[in-house]
């Protein structure tokens, strides 16, 4: 969308958070919370983003560096001076831009895609000034509530620490995410005065000096509650995480996956799963991971980021994997250790197995060619590499660039070759 740009707001340091970290930083589901916000936007094609930074300004910058949602502009909000300040701080990149700016915060990851999808479109298709998401919710305590008129005109928002009690019992609350003509925001933003018991800028303000110049303001309703759930606490980072893992296992399950206990099971970050899939109870899968067509994981099992499973592995209790792929066929049943790992097709790793692939400075790789039996109690040291078909014995110590031919028996510590098979 080039009409649109982005802006996150990740300036604010969170302080009920009691955290020496940035607040956007603090994980929801496995991942920084500002990087839903990122990916998010560049879902909805916005190619320019701008990311609002000030509380430990290097930290976030750092994370954006690393960050799978593509090249993003950050500006830095000198004084914490309120959302509006920081919104003011990018005023500069609009200098010429006649299109729209979405504005989001970094600490509200479950706002939704198609919530601020129907934001954009209805923005965009009835021309108005802005455009904002709001809930109705039964409780809207800490919640800006938002204002209407007569003829159901937005009005203003009111911030709850501003609200008094009439307005303390409005349902419909700001969610966080708003949709305005450029030109027209920041017109506006120069005109707001810290007049609030926090006496700072508020960006909510901005909604009041338009409808004062009987500028046309819509509204959309999120798709779920949950969504208008900000971040402000160690307690919402847990609540907010049981979000993220509840909607990853109906997306697997959507997609064919059974979850045997969703209650023990623990889903966090982009999962790829086959149909027929089993994911058994206390497994944990973490980061990006993918998994193909009928395997079966679990229980007690731990998949980290950069694992791969091709269609019909088996993973048994306390087996962990991380940096590995895993091929078609093969089996690790129990209490094995799988790291920086190529396991090739309808390999057996027996009880026990650790891959030792850090020395000390690197993580080395290690090889496991296709039909290859590893041991009981198997370490194998990297980097090395095991030949298709070769077998190690029970309690082998493979040392590292001692590699095992393709057929060969292996046993001992250090493992010595006692015999080859046909291949």
């Amino acid at each position: 969308m080039k009409d649109i740009v982005g802006i996150i707001l990740a300036a604010g340091e969170g302080t009920r958070m009691k955290s020496a970290h940035p607040k956007v930083l603090h994980k929801v589901g496995g991942k920084p919370m500002l990087e839903y916000m990122l990916e998010l936007l560049r879902r909805l094609e916005i190619n320019r983003c701008i990311v609002v930074v000030g509380h430990k300004a290097e930290k976030v910058k750092e994370i954006l560096k690393k960050s799978s949602a593509g090249k993003v502009k950050t500006v830095r909000q000198p004084k914490l001076l309120g959302s509006a300040d920081a919104v003011w701080q990018a005023k500069d990149s609009f200098s010429n831009f006649k299109g729209s700016v979405l504005v989001v915060y970094g600490d509200t990851p479950l706002i939704s895609e198609q919530s601020l999808k129907k934001l954009v479109r209805f923005h965009k298709m009835n021309q108005v000034s802005c455009t904002i998401l709001t809930a109705i919710l039964k409780n809207p305590t800490g919640f800006g509530r938002v204002l209407r008129g007569e003829d159901n005109r937005i009005v203003r928002i009111v911030e709850e620490q501003d609200a008094d009690t009439y307005e303390k019992a409005i349902g419909e609350i700001n969610v966080g995410a708003y949709c305005f003509r450029a030109k027209e925001l920041f017109s506006v933003l120069e005109q707001i005065k810290p007049d609030n018991v926090k006496k700072e800028y508020y960006l909510t303000d901005a909604i009041g000096a338009l409808s004062k110049k009987r500028a046309k303001i819509g509204s959309v309703y999120v798709g779920a509650q949950e969504e208008a759930f900000g971040i402000n606490s160690r307690h919402d980072l847990s609540r907010a995480s049981t979000v993220i893992n509840k909607r990853n296992i109906e997306r697997l399950a959507s997609g064919g996956v059974t979850v045997m206990d969703p209650a023990t099971t623990f889903i966090y970050g982009d999962i790829e799963a086959g149909r027929d899939t089993i994911i058994y109870p206390h497994t944990v899968i973490e980061g990006r991971v993918k998994i193909g067509k009928g395997c079966q994981i679990g229980p007690f099992a731990r998949l980290r980021s950069g694992t791969v499973l091709e269609d019909d592995v088996q993973l048994g209790n306390f087996v962990e994997i991380v940096r590995s792929r895993v091929g078609s066929g093969s089996k690790i049943k129990h209490h094995s250790y799988i790291g920086d790992t190529t396991i090739g097709k309808a390999v057996n790793v027996g009880c026990g197995t650790i891959t030792a692939n850090y020395d000390g400075k690197n993580k080395n790789p290690i090889f496991i060619g296709d039909g290859a039996f590893i041991g009981v109690g198997t370490i194998l040291i990297a980097p090395v590499k095991i030949g298709k078909k070769a077998i190690t014995g029970a309690g082998s110590v493979v040392t590292k660039n001692k590699n095992v031919p393709a057929g060969a028996t292996v046993a001992g510590v250090p493992a010595r070759i006692l015999k080859k098979r046909a291949r």
